[in-house]
């Protein structure tokens, strides 16, 4: 279930569910978040773009297989895609499994109030919030000052919790 929209409704955000004609805008999405990493490769522009737009397909496949009854979002402002979440609720807590935005909607406050909109959201049904973050992830700073705290090392990702009371 969407999280509801309360703090994000400031800046026009909508939720709708992602479907295949979505994909070049989730491809896009995806590959704006890890263009600046692979250039530092040094391959020719348009082996970045297929490597890049192959490690989505791969990463989708995978989503779409570990997490089959996640729900798959398009965030929108103004009717137009600017980025996706997407969830996976259990009993106990409500997984982010990604969300990200396209650049020219980041750093403007819509990632922190939708987050903000996903915890008291889930606060309210006593569940906590996790999201896997990169360690060198600059949006780990936000989860930070949102109260997500590390709870567990995965490699390169560190497992991040978000509870209702504060706790970790």
């Amino acid at each position: 279930m969407a999280p509801p929209i309360r703090s994000a409704a400031r800046y026009g955000i909508a939720y709708r569910p992602a479907g295949d004609e979505d994909l070049p805008l989730l491809a896009e999405v995806y590959m704006s978040t890890r263009r600046k990493e692979v250039a530092q490769t040094g391959w020719p522009a348009e082996h970045q773009e297929a490597f890049l737009r192959d490690q989505h397909e791969a990463q989708h496949a995978h989503y779409m297989n570990a997490y089959r009854k996640a729900e798959f979002l398009v965030i929108e402002q103004g009717g137009r895609g600017i980025g996706r979440l997407y969830l996976y609720e259990s009993s106990k807590e409500m997984r982010i499994v990604d969300i990200a935005l396209l650049p020219e909607a980041r750093g403007g406050g819509i990632g922190e109030a939708i987050l903000r909109d996903i915890g008291d959201d889930v606060a309210s049904r006593g569940k906590t919030v996790t999201v896997h973050v990169e360690k060198f992830n600059p949006a780990r700073r936000l989860y930070e000052r949102l109260g997500f705290a590390a709870i567990e090392e995965k490699g390169v990702y560190d497992l991040m919790e978000w509870r209702p009371d504060g706790g970790a």
